[in-house]
This record gives C-alpha cells, sequence and structure tokens, in this order.
C-alpha cells in the first residue's frame, strides 16, 4: 500500500527534485480497506509534494505497536501555523496562506474520513517554515477501538 502510494506522486515529486526517503518493515501487518487507504494515502502525499519547496525531502516510515500502526509521513515544506492544524481536515478549508497552490481544500478531509471510518485516526504537528508531520495510525485488528 505504501509502495503503490508513494508510486502515485513519485512523477510530480520528481519534477521538484524531492526526495523521498522510505523505510517501512514489511513484516508489519493491519487492517484496512486497501483501496480506500491508498487514496488517503494519496492525498496526504500529494500535500507534502504540492508544500514542499523545490529540492526538499519527504520521509515516509512505519512503526508497528500493539494495537495500532503507525505510518509517518514527514516533509520539510511550508508548514502549517498552529491556529490552523485543526482547521486543515474541515471540507473545502484552506488557508489563506496557500492560494497561489492548486486544490479545493477536500483531500485531508477525505483523509481523515476515510482512515476514521476503517478504525484508526490521524495527527499532525507542524512549524511554519520547517514542515510538518502527519501520523497515520491503523488498526491492528478487524476490532474498532
Amino acid at each position: 500500500m505504501i509502495t503503490t502510494s508513494v508510486h502515485a506522486i513519485k512523477t510530480k515529486a520528481d519534477e521538484k527534485n524531492i526526495t523521498l526517503n522510505i523505510k517501512f518493515n514489511r513484516n508489519i501487518e493491519t487492517c484496512f480497506d486497501l483501496k480506500w487507504t491508498e487514496e488517503a494515502m494519496i492525498n496526504i502525499l500529494d500535500n507534502a509534494v504540492k508544500y514542499t519547496p523545490t529540492g526538499g525531502t519527504i520521509s515516509i516510515s512505519t512503526t508497528g505497536y500493539e494495537l495500532f500502526t503507525r505510518i509517518n509521513i514527514e516533509d520539510n515544506g511550508i508548514g502549517i501555523e498552529k491556529g490552523e492544524v485543526n482547521r486543515i481536515f474541515q471540507r473545502f478549508y484552506r488557508s489563506p496562506k496557500v492560494s497561489r497552490y492548486e486544490g479545493v481544500g477536500i483531500g485531508l478531509y477525505l483523509a481523515r474520513e476515510i482512515i476514521t471510518a476503517g478504525g484508526g485516526y490521524i495527527k499532525v504537528a507542524s512549524e511554519p517554515g520547517k514542515g510538518s508531520v502527519f501520523w497515520v495510525f491503523l488498526p491492528n485488528s478487524k476490532e474498532k477501538t
């Protein structure tokens, strides 16, 4: 799923000379809807490419825990203002600071809806001018937690 998601944004990343660092444990097993979770991941990765400057870096990694698997997507892009971190998951929300970038403000909303519907959740930390990290937590069993 991670490989397919990264492949979907690779051309855009290459056009901006963005380095993609991928490190994940192939032995981690988690439960998710493949089609929809890929869509959620592509939305998050697409934003990382969009808001990371030319020559930047995006890192994707995984960590397994007892109940969840965490997927980290970290960039050194423009970052998100502290007051907007919770708003970025609202449908059609776009910061006035990103009006020059393409988009309508639906990608992160859909990503959160998809991950939540599958029993997972998303967290984010960001610092303007330094980048963002999105943590996607997927359940390790079919039981909703």
